[in-house]
């Protein structure tokens, strides 16, 4: 087989719509043009924005992608091809890279040469994955949280892919962390993690057990996230990071300003900055500090179930595919 004629198994959606537009399907695998390396993907990362745009609905309507489209934005594996002009020690090297959007529900995945990101030294490749979206996310939040010891931090979704490392993170800077998430299995995971206290706010009036926090973490949006938000009290920071709720939740800035509660919405990283911090969570990953959660592991194929699982809020941890 020549270079013209390799094919690669991917996923691909050619009209918006539910998990069954996902389509596992060949195709066309060109060489790496110059400036670019080809990467065999051991693990790519689902994430629940890739759910809402396959759907057509992303939260952002310039995010809404054009069709045909192979969703994944995040990939493990090991570089096997260069383009002209690429160093030669990349090839066989252990890597993650983002892939600008599209690209990563794939076997082979091409990306510019300035992409990737080694993977240390004893880690896996799939725990590598599990840290491309959530660790950036994750230690960026932390950051901007900016935790005092002894502060009350609670966590949403403390079971998922962000929540399970920001538990972690908080922790290490030594915060009580309120572990909050939906039903006794995900409460027990975030347990383990090291949450010092649990709450389950799939339960009715749920805020009314917990005492007042200083930070709040709010991956869920809407109702649950504004009874968080609640929560705060003077000089407290509430830091939105998504909406599996279906929508951020309604917050009055006027309120927040009332009551000296800072509403903290960092901006997307630049470049350099989502790469340091990357970089980061797979060092502390390496070093044993940071323990990715991955809850499910599915063939490529199976990229439609993946999406289900998600949207069901069925998962823990994270979602990976494995071509």
């Amino acid at each position: 087989m020549n270079k013209t004629e390799a094919v690669t198994e991917a996923v691909v959606v050619r009209h918006f719509g539910g998990p069954e537009v996902l389509e596992p399907t060949e195709i066309e695998a060109p060489p790496p043009g110059e400036g670019a390396v080809a990467i065999a993907v051991e693990a790519a990362s689902v994430t629940f924005v890739e759910t809402q745009m396959r759907a057509g609905r992303p939260p952002r309507p310039e995010m809404r992608p054009a069709l045909p489209w192979i969703p994944g934005n995040g990939v493990a594996g090991t570089v096997t091809e260069l383009g002209d002009g690429v160093d030669a020690a990349l090839l066989g090297a252990r890597v993650v890279s983002t892939t600008g959007g599209s690209g990563g529900y794939a076997a082979r995945a091409t990306v510019e040469a300035t992409a990737p990101i080694a993977v240390p030294a004893g880690l896996e490749l799939d725990a590598a994955a599990a840290l491309i979206a959530d660790g950036r996310t994750a230690i960026g939040l932390i950051a901007a949280a900016a935790i005092g010891e002894g502060e009350r931090v609670l966590v949403e979704a403390a079971a998922g892919g962000v929540g399970s490392l920001l538990v972690q993170l908080a922790r290490r800077a030594g915060a009580v962390v309120v572990a909050a998430a939906g039903g006794e299995r995900k409460l027990t995971v975030a347990s383990q993690l090291g949450a010092a206290e649990l709450v389950d706010y799939s339960r009715p009036a749920w805020t009314q057990t917990v005492e007042p926090v200083d930070v709040v973490f709010d991956g869920v949006g809407g109702e649950i996230g504004a009874a968080a938000f609640a929560l705060l009290g003077a000089g407290g920071r509430y830091l939105p990071f998504g909406a599996a709720g279906g929508a951020f939740a309604p917050i009055d800035r006027e309120l927040a300003w009332e009551r000296d509660v800072a509403v903290v919405s960092p901006g997307p990283p630049t470049p350099a900055e989502s790469r340091r911090r990357i970089e980061d969570a797979l060092d502390a990953a390496a070093a044993g500090t940071l323990r990715p959660l991955i809850g499910h592991r599915l063939p490529l194929s199976e990229a439609a179930e993946a999406h289900r699982a998600i949207e069901a809020r069925e998962t823990i941890g994270k979602t990976l595919l494995i071509p």
